[in-house]
């Protein structure tokens, strides 16, 4: 499969600035279609490279397609991309969606199946597959529950690495380790650094991070051990000021990508 338009663009913009900064919009998690949107849109004009919708089985239909649509009409550019949370989760109001095998799942369907049911579709509606490995680590959250996941634990990072190779090697060109949906609440935080540089060193096409990232701090950590992308979503769900916390994530991309160039 040729490399198509987004995912150019996030290679490029990979080798510009040495990191890369992707906020999540779930727009079940939020009051409204309207902050939803809203919350993507401030986003992308605040300093995000990519907006990513989805993450909840209900992020589907009228909801998805009018928040999609909403935020790439003022996106000034920033690719929407879809995390799919299973196969309704398409609209053609995105650029672009993680099509994403779930590597470390014990039931077959995520792993192919719901892959296959959902591949005519995305070509008929002419939607980019982003070729993704997904892999989720203890806690795991809800993903970990509805994706009936082998988690990996997090005391273990030769088996991560492994599983991220193994999934490379399988024709992934990006590589995700997630902590689930809010593992802070269980006082983990996010994936230990240990598990990001065994994954790092295991492979070499762009490697993204997410889950229980809750601060500029904890995200500069995250990049300090080997993440090329930061993922990062929960934290603006009920926050005030969306504009100023983004830029802040922002500016600990742009600082930790200059180091590396």
């Amino acid at each position: 499969m040729k490399i198509g338009k987004t995912e150019s663009y996030i290679n490029k913009r990979l080798e510009e600035k040495g990191a890369l900064l992707f906020m999540l919009i779930d727009p079940v998690d939020y009051s409204s279609p309207d902050a939803a949107a809203k919350a993507g849109i401030e986003s992308a004009q605040s300093g995000a490279d990519l907006v990513l919708i989805g993450g909840s089985i209900g992020a589907q239909g009228e909801l998805l397609d009018e928040v999609s649509k909403r935020i790439k009409e003022e996106s000034n550019g920033v690719p929407v991309v879809l995390f799919p949370g299973n196969i309704a989760t398409i609209t053609r109001y995105a650029d672009a969606v993680y099509f994403m095998s779930l590597l470390n799942a014990r039931n077959p369907y995520w792993i192919t199946q719901a892959q296959m049911l959902a591949a005519p579709l995305i070509r008929h509606l002419n939607i980019e597959p982003l070729p993704v490995g997904y892999i989720v680590v203890e806690p795991g959250g809800t993903v970990g529950w509805v994706g009936d996941v082998n988690l990996i634990p997090r005391e273990k990072p030769k088996i991560a690495a492994a599983l991220a190779n193994a999934g490379e090697f399988l024709g992934n060109r990006f590589i995700v380790t997630d902590a689930g949906s809010n593992p802070q609440l269980q006082n983990l935080g996010p994936i230990p650094s240990p598990i990001i540089s065994a994954v790092k060193k295991a492979i070499t096409v762009p490697y993204i991070v997410g889950g229980g990232i809750k601060t500029p701090e904890q995200q500069r950590e995250v990049y300090k051990a080997g993440a090329d992308i930061v993922q990062i979503g929960a934290v603006l769900e009920d926050a005030k000021d969306r504009k100023g916390i983004v830029e802040k994530f922002a500016k600990v991309t742009k600082e930790e990508g200059k180091k590396r160039l």
